[in-house]
């Protein structure tokens, strides 16, 4: 059974992924993610499907997560 859907606006989902906005929003184009909503302001990305950051302790480094995979046969935008 796969866990509930935790929905965020674009820039939390940026926030989380320490990538622009324009990032999260060309995965959902390209298939990586799913984009719930729609309309300005409407849209909401699941958080259980981004890459989170994190930050290297030692040296307070932003390591960014790898991105979603592309779907099968999809090409990157």
């Amino acid at each position: 059974m796969a866990s509930e859907p935790l929905l965020v606006t674009e820039d939390l989902a940026a926030e989380y992924t320490g990538r622009p906005g324009v990032t999260i929003r060309r995965w959902a184009h390209e298939g990586r993610i799913t984009r719930h909503g729609s309309g300005r302001g409407k849209v909401r990305y699941d958080l259980w499907e981004l890459p989170g950051k994190t930050t290297d302790e030692a040296s307070g480094d932003v390591i960014l997560g790898d991105p979603p995979p592309l779907p099968e046969g999809r090409r990157a935008a």
